[in-house]
């Protein structure tokens, strides 16, 4: 090898030692996923105002309406924010709701601890009530990802 090669070398060797070293003490926060539990999930009916006009997702003009409430556990020290909820919400004879739709909505901004929540539902009127709702989750990051 030339000389010349062997400084070059040596010199990429030391600059990638030192951003390395830096890394090691410095690094850019990090958004990752963060679960959050759901709790006491329950609905009622919508107020007259939110439930005028309701239509479904498969086209059907007659619907319910209902607000899906429960509490929101953050169990990390930081915020997360644009949290989906996940559920499965069955009518009385445990046929699905909401045809293959897992995801019911959002939280924009879930502090530590427990905080309340609560989502907007139209059902088909001609499922049978009283609704089950089963399986809620959330799930969110801890850095604003959306704008």
């Amino acid at each position: 090898m030339h000389l010349k090669s062997i400084k070059l070398l040596g010199r990429l060797l030391c600059l990638a030692s030192i951003i390395s070293y830096l890394s090691f003490f410095w690094s850019p926060p990090a958004t990752a996923l963060t679960q959050i539990k759901i709790l006491d999930v329950s609905y009622k009916d919508c107020p007259t105002e939110l439930s005028t006009g309701a239509v479904t997702s498969n086209g059907s003009s007659a619907a319910n309406c209902f607000i899906v409430t429960g509490k929101a556990k953050n169990d990390t020290y930081k915020t997360v924010y644009d949290a989906d909820i996940f559920g499965r919400i069955y009518d009385a004879n445990n046929d699905p709701v909401l045809q293959n739709r897992t995801r019911l909505g959002s939280i924009a901004e879930v502090p530590p601890g427990i905080s309340n929540f609560e989502l907007r539902i139209s059902v088909p009127a001609n499922q049978p009530l009283p609704l089950q709702l089963k399986q809620f989750k959330a799930a969110g990051f801890t850095g604003v990802v959306r704008r």
